[in-house]
């Protein structure tokens, strides 16, 4: 049974909704479409500032990404239909005046020369599927977007406070948490929303914006400061979509990345801090070699 209710807030309206129409939008924001296994490229460019108190902000990088996911549905004779996305993503700094990918980078508040270690997290998965009822058989999935005349817009704040994985064992005492904070809002056509005969959604477009402490191979220690990323981009369906800049990138750097993660993956998520631990962990071996 299809249940919704219209709340009319200023200028847009709040539609909402639940259970079995509330999983099917809320998988179309997801995934771009409702069909099982079918690819959708999640493309952005933007560009990344320093905050600093006292000091005005730099522009540090430029960045182009894209997130490569597909949805696995699954039914329950209790808790109904359900799905979850799987997917992996890669995202490159660039020089902000030449556009040109950075290997290396001159940190100006340090005068040392780094390496860049571009964000390539597999996967990026979503933890646990969500399903339109409860253990209970109760619909208990809700979703809701503003509607201003024909275009629906969702938007979600996502605050980040976690134990950072490269931390100590006294961390608690002395600190090393993750702080950030992660602002999406993604317009669509609303027709294509709403309507269930509508399967693929062909307009999905994303504004995304992230607060969040030095990025660690910046080699910035306990200096004071932030970073702050904002970009643009869209979601399409068909390889032949994806943008020319990223398929080139790809297909040089990470061909592994054409394609989402098996649907059934249960391996734990990537962050820009674990894989950064990994680069430590390659690097240290070679240095120690290169002493010998």
């Amino acid at each position: 049974m299809l249940a919704f209710t219209v709340v009319v807030t200023l200028q847009a309206q709040t539609m909402e909704f639940e259970g079995e129409k509330a999983l099917e939008i809320r998988q179309k924001t997801t995934c771009s479409t409702l069909i099982e296994g079918k690819t959708s490229y999640g493309m952005w460019e933007g560009k990344i500032y320093s905050r600093v108190q006292g000091e005005k902000d730099r522009h540090l990088f430029n960045v182009v990404g894209i997130n490569v996911r597909q949805c696995d549905c699954v039914e329950d004779d209790v808790r109904g239909k359900g799905f979850r996305s799987v997917s992996r993503e890669i995202m490159m700094y660039l020089d902000p005046k030449t556009n040109e990918i950075l290997d290396t980078w001159e940190n100006p508040w340090t005068g040392e020369t780094v390496d860049v270690v571009h964000v390539a997290n597999d996967p990026v998965n979503m933890r646990r599927y969500v399903y339109e009822n409860d253990e209970d058989g109760i619909p208990t999935v809700k979703t809701s977007f503003r509607k201003y005349a024909d275009v629906a817009v969702t938007s979600y704040e996502i605050p980040l406070f976690y134990k950072n994985p490269l931390a100590g064992d006294y961390q608690k005492y002395v600190g090393g948490t993750y702080h950030a904070m992660e602002i999406f809002n993604t317009y669509y056509k609303a027709e294509e929303l709403t309507n269930s005969n509508i399967k693929d959604l062909s307009q999905s477009n994303i504004s995304w914006q992230r607060m969040s402490q030095w990025l660690p191979w910046m080699e910035m220690g306990s200096r004071p400061g932030w970073i702050i990323a904002n970009a643009t981009g869209e979601s399409v369906l068909g390889k032949e979509n994806i943008w020319p800049r990223i398929q080139k990138i790809l297909d040089e750097r990470y061909p592994e990345y054409n394609t989402p993660p098996n649907k059934k993956d249960k391996r734990p998520n990537e962050t820009s801090w674990t894989v950064f631990k990994k680069f430590l962990a390659d690097k240290e071996p070679k240095a120690k070699e290169g002493e010998e």
